[in-house]
């Protein structure tokens, strides 16, 4: 069956890739963050409806569980409204640069939600990140609004996937997603209301460029990302796919080098950082997964 396996680590790249390429169309797209973000879940919604019914998959829920969805609802739209304003203020290397300083947060955010201690590795490969950061930030001060958006998107998206790592123990995760989409659309539909918008007829004029941007984002980066991630961990253990998706900022700055060369290329310092940042990232993946194996062996000899 090697072939097989080999089929699922392609998948897997390709979906890394694909999460990559989201920052390239958020460069592309040309509408305001807020409302990117609107249609992305809307549309993104609209079609996890679509493949629920297919599938014909009961997605009732209590009042409870809804509660609890709307307010993961609430931060990814959060992450992706920062994110891409961080590109719009920066550029695509500087926002994923910063986001992939979401494994630093990580070390504080799960022992609160998991209630266990602050591990010491932990605490040094956060000053190692916090390092790379300081040395993207010094040698690119004219960004420094993107950067700040940028590791608040990190902060929002460590906050969901921590989240979303508890819902999973319970929910079926096509029924988390498609209930964080709607909700993240309700709450962006209410902001956008009280902030003076409204939706008339000039909000749904876009370019053709931009419907279809906006079309592969929504399906596949977003809902067919999603299925596809939840299908490929059948076969390939969550580390490997974890590993695996630390590898986004890699793809999409490579990315953004080869599509946009006279607005992405960054000082030496910049790369520096970044990969101390992503190293660490990876390092940090490989060292937790070392600790989680060394400690099944040792109950097995116990």
């Amino acid at each position: 069956m090697p072939n097989a396996k080999l089929k699922h680590y392609l998948h897997l790249h390709f979906l890394v890739f694909i999460a990559g390429f989201t920052a390239i169309l958020g460069e592309l797209i040309t509408i305001g963050s807020l409302e990117l973000v609107w249609y992305r879940m809307a549309i993104a919604g609209i079609l996890m409806f679509i493949y629920i019914k297919i599938i014909k998959l009961n997605i009732k829920i209590s009042k409870k569980a809804f509660l609890k969805f709307s307010v993961a609802g609430v931060i990814i739209a959060l992450h992706w409204i920062t994110f891409f304003e961080a590109i719009n203020q920066a550029n695509v290397s500087i926002a994923l640069a910063m986001f992939s300083s979401g494994a630093f947060f990580a070390s504080f955010i799960e022992p609160i939600f998991f209630k266990r201690r602050i591990l010491g590795y932990e605490i040094l490969f956060g000053i190692i990140v916090i390092f790379g950061v300081f040395l993207i930030t010094s040698s690119e001060m004219g960004y420094l609004n993107g950067i700040i958006l940028g590791l608040l998107s990190a902060l929002f998206s460590t906050l969901f996937a921590v989240i979303n790592g508890r819902f999973i123990e319970r929910y079926n995760a096509t029924i988390i997603s498609f209930y964080e989409f709607i909700s993240g659309v309700l709450f962006l539909t209410v902001f956008i209301l009280l902030s003076g918008t409204h939706f008339n007829a000039e909000f749904f004029t876009l370019s053709n460029s931009d419907w279809i941007y906006l079309f592969i984002l929504a399906s596949v980066c977003t809902a067919y990302a999603f299925i596809g991630a939840v299908e490929v961990m059948r076969y390939i253990s969550p580390f490997t796919v974890i590993l695996s998706y630390n590898l986004e900022p890699i793809y999409g700055i490579a990315l953004a080098l080869v599509l946009f060369p006279e607005s992405e290329k960054m000082s030496p310092q910049f790369y520096i950082g970044a990969i101390l940042v992503i190293v660490t990232v990876l390092f940090d993946a490989i060292f937790k997964n070392y600790k989680r194996r060394k400690g099944k062996t040792h109950k097995i000899t116990d």
